[in-house]
């Protein structure tokens, strides 16, 4: 299926395809995300997810289509560091587990200062205190800001590799599976923090998750995917509600529901 693409503002993507060897992993994948919108992106392991955000924020070339923001086009390789560099900028990630992409050896504060001494041109003392606003947005303090990733909880390091990725004010944030490693309550508080962070700045989020328990909380429209194939998109209370895809229908009723017993896998 191909959802229709009418907009140039925004993040538009047509027919994007990526292959390993024989395998297909993303076949002919489109889809379109307006400025502070948010679309997720759900499906079980294998099904392309995470192909496709790779080859959104430039970690693989596509096979074929096209990647477009604002008009501009992504697809083919980026000319030289400062393209590359302009291209981090408009795209940015948060990833599952933000201990593996933070330096254990280095404090918080310098964590997101590193991104802007490679953005930016602020002097010493204007990163700083970009630093505290970064920080203080995302609900972390002093204390946290002097600490070392390691003693902090995992739902104030996510935090923290928020604000690291919200430093450069990309135009679209991917969160892949970002909630997923995290207790129901921190959940919660993280959703409410990314949908404050939405509505204040006008980003646009690409809400990358197996778990449609929490895609009706964050996501006004939806994208399944199933073997490297969309096979059913629209506004999330529809495909959540009156799911057409067999497939669909498949991943919600694997949702646990009031009176699931996890130990014994049924209601």
């Amino acid at each position: 299926m191909k959802q229709a693409t009418t907009t140039e503002n925004g993040l538009v993507v047509e027919g994007l395809r990526k292959r390993y060897g024989e395998h297909q992993a993303v076949d002919g994948v489109s889809f379109a995300l307006a400025p502070g919108d948010c679309l997720a992106l759900v499906g079980e392991s294998g099904s392309g997810k995470t192909t496709t955000v790779r080859m959104l924020v430039g970690l693989e070339r596509p096979d074929g289509g096209t990647v477009r923001l604002d008009g501009r086009d992504r697809s083919s390789r980026a000319r030289g560091r400062a393209e590359r560099l302009a291209r981090a900028r408009e795209i940015q990630m948060v990833f599952q587990d933000p201990y593996l992409s933070l330096d254990p050896r280095v404090p918080v504060a310098d964590c997101v200062a590193e991104v802007l001494r490679l953005h930016t041109r602020l002097a010493p003392a204007a990163r700083a205190a970009r630093v505290r606003e970064l920080l203080e947005q995302v609900g972390l303090g002093e204390r946290e800001a002097a600490a070392l990733p390691r003693a902090l909880s995992g739902g104030q390091r996510q935090r923290v590799a928020i604000a690291r990725a919200l430093a450069v004010e990309p135009r679209v944030l991917v969160l892949d599976e970002a909630v997923a490693a995290l207790d129901v309550s921190i959940q919660a508080q993280i959703l409410d923090l990314l949908a404050t962070i939405r509505r204040a700045s006008g980003i646009a989020y690409l809400f990358v998750t197996h778990d449609l328990a929490v895609v009706r909380h964050v996501a006004s429209t939806v994208l399944v995917l199933k073997g490297g194939q969309a096979v059913e998109s629209g506004p999330t209370e529809r495909v959540l509600d009156t799911p057409e895809h067999p497939y669909t229908r498949l991943l919600l009723d694997s949702v646990p529901r009031r009176g699931w017993d996890a130990s014994l896998g049924r209601t």
